[in-house]
Formats: structure tokens, sequence, C-alpha cells
């Protein structure tokens, strides 16, 4: 078997191997003339949904015209929640971590979007989306501050109170989940026993971020981002459908 190569020029026989230009041309070929359209039917599936997951990472595009191989792009991912009944995940590459990005590919969506603190999410995105922190990150600040200390010191740091009122969190939604409550059971649940624990924590946090001198050491960072981040954080008790998390689109990443 013979075939083109694109970075030689040449005409070559098959041998099992194939350049990666050649193979990377072969893909975009492949997306511009058949799936173009599937991908647009995909996308339209999932803003049909009333909540989605949405996050971004980073990768390098060594040839993109205009731009240098050293410059970061983004790979978006959207996908649909837990209650869905044909999951679909997503991925939108862009040059950019630019808020106009969501923007774009959720235009026609109306409903909840699980995201991390990224304030593309907050300020970006038409009213009709609301925006639902991510507790998991939350909790990551405090482990993370927590990692930063001799080990002696951990135990009695107050990064360990706000580590507690996170993980209390996780615990309830675990034995929500165990008992395989309803959405509007869960709503319930959440509202007797989950809300007044996320108000104290916030309280708590608040009353530290007042006191904390230091904002830029990793305790100071965690507190600020309780405080900055309450209102998206809290939105996980305006429905039984919602997650404390945003772990779902991270996993797809």
């Amino acid at each position: 078997m013979r075939w083109h190569c694109r970075c030689t020029g040449r005409n070559r026989n098959f041998s099992g191997s194939v350049c990666r230009q050649t193979m990377a041309n072969w893909v975009i070929a492949t997306h511009e003339r058949w799936f173009e359209d599937f991908f647009q039917r995909l996308r339209r599936e999932v803003i049909s949904n009333e909540i989605l997951h949405a996050d971004e990472t980073t990768l390098t595009v060594l040839r993109e015209d205009g731009r240098k191989a050293t410059q970061k792009s983004y790979v978006w991912v959207y996908r649909t929640s837990g209650d869905s009944e044909r999951p679909v995940v997503l991925y939108d590459y862009q040059p950019s971590r630019a808020g106009e990005h969501a923007k774009a590919f959720l235009t026609g969506f109306s409903g909840f979007l699980h995201t991390d603190g990224y304030e593309a999410y907050h300020c970006k995105l038409p009213p009709d989306i609301t925006a639902v922190g991510c507790w998991a990150h939350m909790r990551r600040k405090f482990t993370d501050t927590l990692k930063t200390l001799p080990k002696d010191a951990r135990e009695k740091h107050p990064a360990q109170t706000g580590l507690r009122y996170c993980n209390k969190l996780f615990e309830l939604e675990a034995g929500y989940t165990e008992k395989r409550l309803s959405f509007q059971e869960r709503f319930q649940a959440r509202k007797e026993y989950s809300f007044p624990i996320a108000e104290e924590f916030f309280a708590w946090a608040k009353n530290e971020y007042d006191r904390n001198p230091v904002p830029k050491s990793a305790y100071g960072a965690a507190l600020t981002y309780a405080v900055k981040q309450k209102e998206w954080l809290m939105h996980v008790f305006l429905d039984g459908r919602l997650e404390l998390s945003n772990n779902r689109a991270e996993r797809a990443e």
C-alpha cells in the first residue's frame, strides 16, 4: 500500500508507521469533512439539558498560524450531569481562556452550570445561566494549606476547622446517595442538614478572613476563596439534582 506524506512530499510504502503531522492532517480533514455537523448536533443535545458541567485545561499546539509554539491553548470540556438520560461529553478547542468562548458554546443554554471558581463563568455568561461552585475546590484549598505545614503543626492549625466543615458536607452527601434519596428528598435533606453547616462554615471563614493578616499565605488564599466564592458555592442548595463538586468535568479532561 502506498500513501502520500505531506511532511516530505513523497509517495511512500506503508510500513506501519505514519509521521505525526500526517496523522494530524488526517484528523483535521476528517473533522472538517464529516464531523463538524455531528459535533453541532451533539452540542445542541448538550445545551438542551438543564444542568451541565464545564471546565478547561491547557495544551500546546506546535504549529498554528499566528501563534508561537510556547503559547498556551485550551480545550474546554462540557458535559451533561448525573441526571441526564443521554450522557454527552464534548471538547472544544480554543486558542485562549477568554470567557467569550464559553459564552459562544453555551448560546441557547439556560440552567445550572457546574464550574470551578474561574471568574469568566460568573461575569461573562448571560443571567439565565446560574454558575454552581465546586466544594471539592474549596476543600482542596485547606488540604493544600495543611500540606505546607510541618506534620506536628497541622492538627492545631485553623485550616483543620475549614477542612472539617467541608468533609462533613461530603459525608452527608455520601449518606444521601447511600439512602438513594430522590432529587426532591435530597433537596429537603440538604435544606435541613447541609445548608446550616455551610452557613456556619462561611460565618467562620468570614471571621477568620477579617482576622487573617497574611492574605497571600496558603491559608489566607483559602479564606479569600471561601469569602469570594460563597455566592456560587451556595447555589448547590437551589436544586436537588445539583452536585457538590465539578468532578464530572475534571475526570473528563
